[in-house]
């Protein structure tokens, strides 16, 4: 007789990096949603996709089907912000929730990138091609309409002029530089994200969130998907490397730390780090 196969579940981690192994099948609203697993270990995302899809069908049912894209995006946007009740959480901005998709979904509050995927998702779903944009401080959706682009704050729902967009960019332009003879076009600022960009983005929302709590365990494991989405970015390696660190780890400290020293050998950070190392080998190993 033979014996019963058995097959182990992936790991929150495994199943993240499966979703963000090739650019061309990486599904944003996916990946995003399995970032929340790190927080809440028994969830389902096929659940919370399926949320996101019936929020889609309700408003398809009530569509012609020979509405005008014009319109769709009308109806669309009273749907998402008015019905629905979707907004930016002005009272707790910086609450780590605001990146989670599922608890986005239930609060119908959040930040503008978990704002802007939900709403990304949905408009997809009416045929409507929507993209993010990484704008400086604040993500942004563009949409592609026949007579020209139409850019949504998914934060207040507000769409905006160019004008607008002016204005929010000065302060970067004027910080930067970019002014005068170094002006750069605002259309270089409106280009679309592209997927693996987008859940960096969120991911880095994350990392600032926890870093500043000293939350390491939680940092860590942003930065483990991190380097999982971005293995050539060796800066999060050397920031798992400093949190490893901070909680004890020292072995794994060590690993991280010296690949960032191997392939960053001439960085400004370097010497430092070259000494933190030294410290962490004369250090006890916990167990």
């Amino acid at each position: 007789m033979g014996g019963s196969l058995h097959f182990e579940a992936p790991s929150a981690l495994e199943y993240f990096a499966s979703l963000v192994a090739d650019d061309a099948s990486l599904s944003v609203t996916e990946a995003a949603v399995a970032v929340a697993q790190d927080e809440y270990p028994r969830l389902d995302p096929q659940d919370t996709l399926a949320q996101i899809d019936a929020l889609a069908e309700r408003l398809q049912r009530r569509l012609h089907a020979d509405v005008a894209p014009m319109q769709k995006l009308r109806l669309l946007n009273r749907y998402f912000f008015q019905e629905l009740g979707f907004a930016g959480n002005v009272n707790d901005y910086y609450d780590a929730c605001n990146s989670y998709l599922p608890e986005v979904l239930r609060s119908r509050r959040g930040i503008p990138i978990t704002l802007a995927i939900v709403y990304m998702e949905i408009a997809g779903q009416l045929g409507l091609t929507a993209h993010g944009i990484s704008f400086p401080g604040h993500f942004l959706v563009k949409l592609h309409m026949p007579l020209g682009e139409v850019v949504i704050d998914p934060f207040s729902g507000h769409s905006l002029s160019r004008e607008d967009l002016d204005e929010r960019l000065a302060p970067y332009r004027r910080q930067r530089g970019l002014v005068g003879d170094f002006d750069a076009p605002l259309g270089l600022f409106l280009q679309a994200a592209p997927a693996r960009d987008v859940i960096a983005r969120l991911l880095r929302n994350l990392k600032e969130i926890h870093r500043t709590a000293a939350d390491w365990p939680r940092l860590i494991a942003v930065l483990d998907r991190l380097v999982v989405l971005l293995p050539q970015a060796w800066e999060e390696r050397r920031d798992r490397g400093l949190a490893r660190a901070a909680l004890g780890q020292r072995d794994a400290a060590l690993a991280d730390l010296g690949t960032y020293l191997e392939q960053r050998p001439d960085a400004d950070d370097a010497p430092a780090l070259r000494r933190r190392l030294t410290e962490l080998r004369g250090a006890p190993r916990l167990h």
